[in-house]
């Protein structure tokens, strides 16, 4: 039999366990031209916490009582593909199943010799792109400047404070934990860390942490701490909306302060980011992240989560912090 994960309910507010359904099937059969994925390692990302509602987005919204995707890495079980064989292993965006049928079609072949399959998930995978792609693109780092990330412990934080260190950047970031910001410094090696919850006033801590005020401003989190970034922005300041996880649990928009004095004073640039806008510019962003990562210039951090029955689960822990760099299940 075949285990699959449905999306059974669309969340009001923070998902539950109870929003996702586990269904078995058959096991299927690679049909003519057809290749058989067996589920190695899934991807959980707070993007999919938007697909789960019923609205226009980027993306299509997930539809009820069918599966839940997301990026996975699986092995090649049964070929009658002549453009893939039996034991390789790929990188796409597929449903949360155990074992599935593909054409081959958005499916990239990934080299475990070259780096752990899981990698191809995170610091290779999308979540690199998106930090390298956004710096190259809106954050356009200088050597000296001051570079602030939020969510900084996180997959595509980390990485964002690392290239803002080759550049030669003052790179401050913002976590949840003293653990996470020891991480920050000792691994990813980060000037200063900031922990948001245990300071009461955030404009204070960024100005002691950045002196030199903010230059670019990465966003993994929006709401209050985009606030305090914005108060402490140079002129000609860059902020990449990257994402803004405090807000997506929410059931009304909170209102924050107005932007719009800042940003004409100190002609501030702040623009939104999706990394599948810039699927042409993959193959040179990932060979320059190996690279690095081959040169030791680059690391990264993964919370492995075991057990395809636990996806769910892992999901639900970003929401609460409980990852340190990259969250993937290993199945």
């Amino acid at each position: 039999m075949n285990r699959i994960i449905h999306l059974k309910n669309r969340p009001e507010g923070t998902p539950q366990l109870d929003d996702f359904e586990f269904i078995e099937e058959e096991k299927p059969v690679a049909g003519d031209g057809e290749i058989l994925l067996k589920s190695k390692f899934v991807s959980v990302d707070p993007y999919l916490r938007g697909r789960m509602r019923d609205q226009k987005s980027y993306v299509e919204p997930f539809r009820l009582n069918e599966p839940v995707e997301s990026g996975i890495i699986a092995e090649i079980v049964e070929s009658n593909n002549d453009n893939f064989k039996k034991g390789d292993f790929v990188n796409g965006m597929l449903q949360w199943k155990e074992f599935q049928t593909s054409t081959g079609k958005g499916l990239n072949k990934v080299d475990p010799e070259k780096a752990s399959l899981s990698a191809y998930l995170g610091v290779l995978g999308l979540t690199g792109l998106t930090a390298y792609i956004s710096l190259e693109h809106i954050g356009n780092l200088k050597n000296g400047e001051t570079l602030l990330v939020s969510g900084a412990s996180g997959a595509v934080g980390s990485t964002v404070g690392q290239i803002g260190k080759i550049k030669g950047c003052h790179v401050v970031g913002i976590a949840g934990t003293d653990e996470k910001l020891k991480l920050m410094k000792d691994t990813f090696g980060f000037d200063k860390g900031i922990n948001y919850k245990t300071t009461d006033d955030m404009k204070k801590a960024i100005a002691e942490a950045c002196p030199e005020g903010v230059d670019v401003y990465f966003d993994n989190v929006g709401g209050e701490i985009l606030d305090a970034a914005m108060q402490n922005i140079n002129e000609n300041g860059r902020v990449i909306n990257c994402g803004a996880i405090s807000l997506y649990n929410k059931t009304e928009v909170p209102m924050g302060p107005r932007y719009e004095g800042i940003m004409v004073k100190k002609t501030v640039l702040m623009q939104g980011f999706l990394v599948r806008q810039h699927a042409k510019e993959f193959g040179p962003a990932t060979k320059q992240l190996a690279e690095w990562l081959n040169e030791g210039k680059l690391t990264y951090e993964e919370t492995i989560v075991e057990g395809f029955e636990n996806i769910p689960q892992a999901f639900l822990d970003l929401f609460n912090g409980k990852n340190k760099g990259k969250m993937v299940v290993k199945i």
